[in-house]
């Protein structure tokens, strides 16, 4: 059986290190907002490049506190309106709503699955305010284009970087492109914890201020809150497990990309449609991909993935319904976003676990070439 992710053997290589960092909190006698927390907080500012990263409990947190300090501090306001693609997890959808905040769902680049500069351009309104890109599959947005299009409306950037840890364009990270950046670290990331966490980084020094108030029940000083805020706190275990995984995230990346090289380069089959075009694409070389997921699309893909699990092959569909389809968003039912639908009626994910075997890897292209549609 060729597991989708293996989350057991990815965290062997860290055992005695896990295990040391667990015992050197509980041996501490500190478990909230310590030590571990603050090396953490500037070793992963440090791999993002910016100038703060905040813990927060998880990734969804992460969105919601930054979309609430902008609140807080007058930038953002009840009604205004948040561009977001449509195709993406429903996390992103629901920190802007979370804000009383309007989502504008527009579909994204049918190449890359994350916005597209033009589609943005076409959906802002006088209420617009922000720009949510998010970093679908380990792929950075196109920044570049979508900065020159806030910094021309005046509008506000929050990356979403729950699936991008360490991508990058032009040697410049995930994370330090926005006004601020929401990761999450759910244990099946390319850098997970052991447990629910998440970051938030950011170059502004007066919002890193107000988010480690919000995080920590509004308070600044203990016992006295400015903020009617929350209590989300990366603790002291994870942000030490947290600490452990860092240092070799660069290069579990470069595995991943190098296993998405061999995908492409291999898998050749009609009926699948690779993420890029291969042909006119160096893969090796194109090291802005961290690939947390290799997405391939069959319009057949419930007969494809059948195919894969009876050869022991375990794939998943990210994700099959839309936000505006779920039920806790029925007020967006009726929207036409076609090329969404089309995504989620039609994408797999094939295993791209960095503890993949060439074996392994060779049977996943065998399999797919065979494929029959």
């Amino acid at each position: 059986m060729i597991n989708f992710l293996d989350l057991k053997s990815i965290n062997d290589q860290y055992q005695q290190d896990l295990k040391d960092a667990c015992a050197r909190v509980i041996d501490s006698g500190w478990y909230i907002m310590g030590n571990e927390l603050s090396q953490f907080e500037t070793e992963f500012a440090a791999y993002c490049g910016t100038k703060h990263a905040i813990g927060v409990a998880n990734g969804l947190d992460a969105l919601i506190l930054t979309l609430r300090a902008w609140k807080e501090l007058g930038k953002l306001q009840v009604g205004d309106e948040v561009i977001v693609q449509a195709n993406t997890y429903i996390a992103s959808v629901l920190a802007i709503t979370e804000n009383d905040l309007v989502p504008v769902l527009v579909e994204p680049n049918p190449g890359s699955y994350n916005l597209d500069p033009e589609i943005v351009v076409a959906a802002i309104t006088p209420k617009t305010k922000a720009i949510l890109p998010v970093h679908l599959y380990g792929q950075l947005s196109p920044m570049p284009e979508i900065l020159a299009i806030a910094n021309a409306h005046n509008l506000l950037v929050l990356e979403d970087c729950a699936q991008a840890h360490g991508a990058e364009i032009n040697g410049k990270r995930a994370g330090n492109w926005g006004d601020a950046a929401g990761f999450s670290f759910y244990p099946g990331k390319n850098l997970g914890a052991l447990g629910d966490a998440g970051a938030i980084t950011t170059n502004d020094d007066e919002l890193a201020e107000t988010l480690k108030a919000l995080r920590n029940y509004g308070s600044q000083k203990k016992y006295e809150n400015i903020y009617k805020g929350v209590n989300s706190r990366l603790d002291e275990m994870q942000a030490a497990i947290l600490r452990v995984k860092l240092p070799s995230l660069s290069y579990q990346n470069a595995r991943r990309q190098d296993i998405a090289a061999l995908y492409c380069e291999g898998i050749k089959n009609k009926h699948i449609t690779l993420p890029f075009d291969a042909s006119t694409l160096d893969i090796r070389n194109y090291k802005s991909h961290v690939w947390h997921l290799f997405v391939i699309r069959c319009v057949n893909r419930d007969s494809l993935q059948q195919y894969l699990s009876e050869l022991g092959i375990q794939t998943v569909i990210h994700y099959p319904i839309p936000p505006h389809k779920q039920v806790a968003y029925a007020e967006y039912s009726s929207l036409q976003l076609s090329l969404t639908s089309d995504i989620h009626d039609e994408i797999l994910s094939l295993p791209i676990s960095p503890m993949l075997t060439g074996q392994q890897i060779d049977f996943v292209i065998k399999a797919c070439n065979e494929f029959k549609g």
